[in-house]
């Protein structure tokens, strides 16, 4: 079995409320020297068998055309030791 791990992220130009509150959050409880916060999603995939290029592309498209709305986010696919 392999492990790929998926992360996505708002691109930075897109706005982030989610992101932007909890760095609002963590100033007022203190943690100082907080300046941004990004929100994203991460998706561990465990697959049968060996990763080959073919299935790690294979997990790139689903990447762009499930995982993320590659519009507004960004995303990147690796293989997890």
């Amino acid at each position: 079995m392999a492990r790929v791990v998926v992360d996505v992220m708002l691109r930075p130009e897109i706005l982030d409320p989610q992101g932007k509150a909890v760095s609002q959050a963590l100033q007022r409880l203190g943690f100082d020297g907080v300046t941004d916060v990004r929100q994203g999603k991460r998706f561990q995939i465990t697959i049968v068998g060996e990763l080959t290029d073919e299935r790690l592309a294979d997990l790139r498209r689903a990447a762009e055309t499930l995982l993320s709305n590659p519009v507004i986010e960004s995303y990147d696919v690796q293989a997890a030791e």
